[in-house]
């Protein structure tokens, strides 16, 4: 199977970059097919997992294509229309479209062509044969709740901490880490995250022993303070990115007879081969000029019916403040909490930006419960890629 990390080089080397997309532009371009996914799961009712499955599927599959070769709602909408069928939630193609067509502009929808069904088929084939049909994707959700289980402290506090962390991971989607980090280490950082925002220290855990400095030492292995800031960082800058109109579209739609997944700006499956890419540019530099968010924002759409996790499920004594399952997850108030450790304070901005939305919000309420605690302790560490500091 192919190796789905790169490093912050190789995301700078892609087939786009070697159309001439610059990398700002091509990160506005993932952020809004990225979205996009998230709006459309959101109108079909469809689950967490399968909306993050077919956002992980989108940010691979251009990183062998180029969004000049293949439009990003037509690419957004065959991921969606796959990743339904992985995950067990099945949806027909005319009624993604359907709703794509609602979502989407007369401009934008003209990328679909004369037969939207048959351009979002068509693709379905090079998707798979791009990603070697390696379908299954796991997310940062399971092991948050695997992670949660293990903490012990105030049962409100961890509960707001939880929830802040579940939406850190929902707008995580529209960056690529998914791209760079193994989904357990997102978990870790953003509970690491909204730990900080939401004052939850922690400072004792199930199965804790004399070699663990930190909590997460118990799960993950030499998880350092530079990785975990620097995933906190690429989430936290899309808090900071104000609402602009696009200078530009993506460009006419692809015909089956000329974008073949032989054809055009693709390099091969396994990644060894390179696409030749325009001259390297040094990584950005950390944006540190942004507010934290102080608590959860507001969800913004009506047609929620999803409720968190179970509260029983993080410890033997419930939460004082359950979770109405009809609305969407409470909303926190009080006083900003400072910065994390190590990231200077931002001066304060307006949070959130008006026109970012969010990904879909916590699972439903499972009846009967499993247990709190896991019967045979904690989940074992797992070692993870190394991690270099950007030069």
């Amino acid at each position: 199977m192919p190796g789905w990390y790169y490093d912050k080089r190789e995301l700078r080397n892609t087939p786009s970059a070697a159309d001439g997309i610059d990398y700002k532009t091509e990160m506005r371009y993932r952020k809004e097919g990225a979205r996009f996914i998230i709006d459309t799961g959101m109108k079909m009712d469809l689950g967490y997992n399968t909306t993050a499955t077919g956002v992980v599927y989108f940010h691979r599959f251009y990183m062998f294509h180029s969004f000049k070769q293949f439009p990003r709602y037509v690419t957004a909408c065959c991921c969606l229309f796959l990743a339904g069928k992985v995950e067990e939630t099945p949806k027909k193609c005319k009624d993604i479209i359907k709703i794509a067509r609602n979502l989407l502009t007369d401009q934008k929808y003209a990328t679909f062509g004369e037969d939207p069904k048959e351009e979002v088929m068509t693709l379905e084939r090079i998707l798979l044969q791009t990603i070697k049909f390696d379908l299954q994707v796991e997310h940062p959700y399971s092991y948050l709740l695997k992670y949660a289980k293990c903490l012990k402290g105030d049962k409100t506090k961890l509960q707001k901490m939880v929830q802040m962390a579940w939406t850190f991971v929902n707008d995580s989607l529209c960056t690529t880490l998914s791209l760079q980090w193994e989904p357990e280490i997102i978990a870790v950082a953003l509970m690491y995250l909204a730990g900080k925002l939401s004052k939850f220290e922690v400072v004792d855990w199930v199965g804790r022993n004399t070699k663990h400095l930190r909590w997460w030492d118990m799960f993950v292995e030499d998880v350092t303070m530079d990785l975990l800031e620097d995933i906190c960082h690429q989430v936290l800058d899309l808090y900071s990115q104000p609402a602009a109109k696009c200078p530009s579209d993506s460009p006419p739609p692809f015909t089956s007879k000329t974008n073949s997944p032989t054809s055009g700006n693709n390099r091969s499956l396994n990644g060894s081969e390179k696409t030749p890419t325009s001259p390297e540019q040094p990584p950005p530099p950390v944006n540190t000029k942004i507010m934290p968010p102080s608590d959860i924002p507001q969800f913004p759409y009506q047609t929620f019916t999803h409720a968190p996790p179970p509260i029983a499920s993080y410890g033997s004594v419930a939460f004082s403040n359950p979770v109405n399952t009809a609305t969407a997850p409470p909303h926190l108030t009080g006083p900003p909490p400072g910065p994390p450790p190590h990231i200077p304070a931002p001066p304060p901005t307006a949070f959130p930006p008006p026109s970012f939305p969010h990904a879909p919000p916590f699972p439903p309420v499972v009846p009967n419960a499993p247990p709190p605690f896991y019967s045979n302790g904690p989940p074992p560490s797992q070692p993870h890629r190394p991690y270099y500091p950007p030069s």
